[in-house]
């Protein structure tokens, strides 16, 4: 498993797209789109994930639309698209006694979130502090099922720390924003149980860029951190045209 250790999630994310373009594989997704893969599972490991820098200067999100998807996965948002994961986390589909499958932004499923911040409130060393995406019933036959699988949070060194895993990631454009809104919902979990954020850990298991749809952004990372000469050595260099 490829690692990359960061003080920031800013430089995290820069440490990711290098990796990517170093050691990427060329995949053509099952949608037809054209990505650079690394070939096994990717983890990131940020000691202090809200120091300076959050979001890297490359990226083409600010901190304001950052902001709006922090909201969105706190406090759930109208869209259905299902990547900011706030309906899975806190209100997890199930099927009532009547049959009908109730939660998934109708408020009667259930809150995983809060029960987190029970279980860590009267169990503190508990392993078992975790919350699940992944709905077969729902996902198994979707076009667009959840990447976020998994989030488990730990209280050790009196901190609330957390540990994410995603089936598939995109680490260009996706990345970023997964990170900075992740680690406000640890700090909504820490803040309930009145502890100060931990580490934050991410593991990515399919960890890719479309580097033909996004080019554009891609190209915005290249540059911005300086690395035209170092890509033309690599097999992705001819991939983008450098």
């Amino acid at each position: 498993m490829l690692n990359v250790r960061a003080y920031c999630l800013g430089k995290a994310h820069e440490e990711v797209i290098k990796a990517i373009l170093r050691y990427g594989c060329e995949v053509v997704t099952e949608d037809n789109e054209k990505t650079l893969e690394l070939p096994e599972p990717f983890s990131i490991q940020v000691k202090n994930p809200f120091a300076d820098y959050m979001v890297s200067p490359c990226n083409m999100f600010g901190e304001k639309m950052m902001g709006q998807y922090v909201h969105d996965l706190l406090h759930g948002t109208d869209s259905e698209f299902v990547y900011t994961y706030h309906d899975r986390l806190f209100d997890y589909p199930v099927r009532g006694g009547d049959g009908i499958l109730n939660g998934n932004g109708d408020g009667k499923g259930l809150d995983q979130v809060a029960w987190i911040i029970e279980k860590l409130r009267t169990e503190p060393s508990s392993r078992r502090a975790l919350a699940i995406t992944w709905h077969p019933e729902l996902d198994e036959p979707s076009a667009n099922p959840p990447c976020l699988q998994r989030m488990q949070c730990f209280v050790r060194d009196e901190s609330l720390n957390m540990h994410v895993e995603f089936r598939s990631n995109d680490m260009l454009s996706a990345l970023g924003a997964n990170m900075y809104a992740l680690v406000h919902l640890q700090k909504f979990i820490a803040d309930a149980l009145s502890l100060p954020v931990g580490w934050y850990s991410h593991t990515s298991v399919s960890a890719h860029m479309y580097y033909e749809r996004d080019h554009e952004e891609l190209m915005k990372y290249i540059s911005g951190l300086g690395l035209e000469d170092v890509v033309r050595k690599y097999p992705a260099g001819a991939l983008l045209g450098l």
